[in-house]
């Protein structure tokens, strides 16, 4: 066999082993399939289903039905349309949100645990003022200052406010590990700092790191949608915006317009869901003492 194929054979084995270990715990195995569901559904699907552009006025407000199966909007629009299209950018903001924040709690949290002494009380005062600010509302500030009209742009912002918490986090791990004894022995043989912090650290760590970069992205999501329900963020389709044009539009007293606040809530608390669900099936796989049977 050649070295390609044993290559491809043995991450074949090693993606087997991890859906196995995945599934192992349905509850995470479960929102692992809700989430692949709402990301094939907004990302996929608006190729193939086009947007209501149009009004319809005899089908406005419709409740559900056979003929409409998530009720309409206040335009006769149907909102199941407008479901699929309006994830994309809850899902990407979330994502990029995630990962900004757990990139910059890292450096943060590892210089200041790793480096010590002046470094480290400055940073953690730092980190501790940020902690204590209204977060969401300087947010709601800047967002009518600064004008965050696009995904990277409302994901940095969202990453800058919201990393002080994991920093901490970070940071206690680290000095956890520090005092181990590989670590002792790699500042013994003056690896460098580099190679101790990213080659022998941040692997040992890369399981909070995974679930905390997966919290960060559930708290993401709240914090986008209620910018997008003030109106600070001039986003133009996504749940956010289904759910606070339905809401300006008196569908909270509409029985029959209930469905157009009920379908994009339905849709956030899932991929909510789904993000917290997912996450304890990371745990069978990243923690050798919770796993039974392989």
């Amino acid at each position: 066999m050649s070295r390609a194929g044993e290559f491809l054979s043995t991450r074949l084995r090693r993606f087997g082993k991890t859906l196995k270990l995945l599934a192992q715990n349905k509850v995470g195995f479960f929102g692992l399939i809700v989430i692949l569901v709402l990301v094939i559904l907004s990302f996929v699907g608006p190729f193939f289903i086009p947007p209501q552009t149009v009004s319809n006025v005899s089908a406005i407000n419709k409740p559900p039905s056979v003929e409409h199966p998530l009720g309409t909007d206040f335009m006769g629009r149907e909102n199941w349309v407008m479901f699929i299209h309006g994830g994309r950018e809850v899902i990407t903001v979330a994502f990029l949100a995630g990962l900004f924040t757990t990139v910059i709690a890292v450096i943060v949290g590892a210089v200041s645990a790793f480096i010590g002494g002046k470094v480290d009380s400055t940073l953690m005062t730092i980190t501790d003022i940020w902690l204590t600010l209204p977060r969401f509302l300087l947010l709601v500030v800047i967002a009518t200052i600064i004008a965050l009209d696009s995904s990277w742009t409302l994901a940095l912002f969202l990453a800058v406010i919201g990393w002080p918490g994991l920093a901490r986090q970070i940071r206690s791990q680290f000095l956890s590990l520090k005092q181990r004894e590989y670590i002792e022995a790699a500042q013994l043989l003056d690896l460098g700092r580099p190679h101790i912090i990213f080659r022998e650290m941040l692997p040992n760590m890369m399981s909070f790191i995974i679930i905390a970069m997966i919290q960060s992205m559930a708290a993401a999501i709240y914090s986008q949608t209620g910018l997008v329900f003030l109106g600070v963020v001039p986003f133009g389709n996504n749940w956010g915006v289904m759910f606070s044009l339905a809401y300006a539009k008196n569908a909270i007293y509409n029985p029959n317009a209930a469905a157009s606040l009920l379908v994009p809530m339905g849709g956030i608390i899932l991929l909510q869901l789904g993000l917290v669900l997912f996450s304890r099936s990371l745990e069978e796989i990243f923690n050798p003492r919770l796993r039974s049977g392989l």
